[in-house]
């Protein structure tokens, strides 16, 4: 049974109003991770008596918890000497993530209440890019000289380990220049001879490092490949500046892949969880992205105004515009897709652009005969069996919606694969070229092409 389920939230709610030490016992067997899901539910009042009240080493990790989304909003209703001292003990790399999301007199205000040491840190840490390595990275790391023993490494494990955020794995640097030049497993260091040189420990090799200016992508990349549990941020000159550890590359991925994923719905990414955003802000993330795609769609109404003489002579093309509209837009839709997630795990570089199109043509072809077949098998079988008749000229008709089935989902799925190519050499994140924005775009030349290829094979006939 989850910790959740044993202390509900209107428990601790109740709890917050009466005795502390009583709140104290209650949440002395759960876990930081569903304690923090529980606070993050209350209110910002009640969340700081709750946190306020907690054993201070079950407050600072219930503090350090990613399911704690309203971080801020707590230590400004806490006690400010309280609030400082639990800003003090959390890992580097959540404290430059609280800040940054502070307001700037509030920062400010709680930077000068800081140990110089760790103003320092925290300058550093917000100096690289929240998107970048440098910026999720934590400078709490065990590492040891390259001068030293087995032994001696040890020591300094014990001596330090509670203040360390991991020490599964121990850096060796050199001691002249912090440069590092060896990695050893907490493993290894435990069943190696206590005299042996720290350098002696485990296999040689050079170590696998990323470097803090690189994207989150990158050590994600390395972190799952090489099956790390952290990975090492040097600079340009080699030395250690901190660490990245799993589960903050977990946290960074899920919340990059939350925003695109609100991105391809045609909505600007939300800061917070859906259910704390505001009705004014919910607004105003949706209404821009529904604006445009409605601009955009005024083009399929100036492009039906174009061929409104058509459309009055033939208007049993007007039953088939859905079906070809919305065909166009999926296949776009589904390149689209493939193609972002490609780039976004490096499978994919903008030069490739050129092999993607050489593959969605043919794809497109295919995949638009297919439907075509569908297409034209569906209105002989309503013809033959009378659900509808499409006129004297119905297998022209047929023939029109599978031709033009074919032209348009090779445009959809060239437009959907090429579109993300294109915002990237822009500059723009691929995940704006949204599902709904390649599916206006194929809605638009889908009409076009749907009229065009009525006119040549329908010319004399219907046209």
């Amino acid at each position: 049974m989850s910790a959740t389920a044993t202390l509900k939230t209107p428990t601790l709610r109740a709890l917050a109003d009466g005795d502390p030490a009583e709140l104290s016992r209650a949440v002395s067997g759960m876990r930081p991770a569903d304690l923090a899901e529980g606070i993050d539910r209350l209110p910002a009042e009640p969340a700081s008596r709750v946190l306020a009240a907690l054993p201070f080493d079950l407050a600072v990790q219930v503090f350090d918890e990613p399911e704690l989304t309203k971080r801020c909003r707590l230590i400004e209703n806490m006690p400010f000497q309280q609030a400082v001292a639990l800003l003090e003990a959390m890992s580097s790399d959540q404290q430059a993530d609280l800040f940054r999301e502070l307001p700037e007199a509030e920062r400010s205000r709680f930077l000068a209440a800081l140990q110089p040491s760790t103003r320092e840190t925290l300058a550093e840490l917000l100096a690289y890019p929240p998107t970048s390595v440098g910026g999720i990275m934590t400078t709490e790391f065990m590492n040891v000289p390259a001068d030293c023993t087995v032994e001696q490494a040890l020591a300094a494990v014990r001596k330090v380990a509670r203040e360390k955020e991991t020490v599964y794995a121990i850096y060796v640097v050199d001691p002249k220049d912090e440069h590092l030049v060896h990695v050893v497993s907490l493993r290894d260091l435990l069943v190696a001879e206590p005299g042996a040189a720290i350098l002696d420990v485990g296999k040689r090799r050079a170590p696998l490092t990323v470097h803090a200016k690189d994207s989150r992508d990158d050590v994600a990349a390395l972190i799952s490949k090489y099956n790390l549990l952290s990975a090492p941020v040097v600079d340009d000159a080699g030395r250690l500046l901190g660490i990245v550890t799993v589960d903050d590359v977990i946290d960074a991925i899920v919340s990059e892949q939350t925003q695109q994923a609100q991105r391809l719905g045609g909505v600007e990414a939300l800061d917070k969880p859906y259910t704390q955003i505001g009705f004014g802000t919910m607004i105003k993330k949706r209404a821009g992205w529904l604006c445009v795609l409605f601009l955009s769609e005024m083009l399929t109404a100036t492009a039906m105004q174009h061929f409104e003489g058509e459309l009055s002579k033939a208007i049993v093309l007007t039953l088939f515009i859905p079906l070809i509209m919305s065909s166009g837009g999926n296949s776009g839709s589904q390149a689209t897709s493939l193609i972002v997630r490609a780039l976004a795990l490096r499978e994919l570089k903008v030069g490739d652009w050129w092999k993607i199109a050489l593959r969605e043509l043919p794809t497109g072809i295919t995949l638009g005969s297919i439907l075509g077949v569908i297409g034209i098998a569906r209105i002989f079988l309503w013809q033959h069996l009378h659900f509808y008749d499409y006129g004297l000229h119905w297998k022209l008709v047929a023939l029109t919606v599978g031709v033009a089935l074919v032209g348009i989902i090779t445009f959809g799925s060239l437009a959907g694969s090429m579109l993300p190519f294109i915002l990237r050499r822009l500059g723009f994140d691929p995940a704006v070229s949204s599902a709904p924005f390649v599916a206006t775009l194929v809605d638009v030349t889908g009409l076009v092409i749907y009229f065009s290829v009525a006119y040549v094979i329908l010319h004399g006939t219907l046209l």
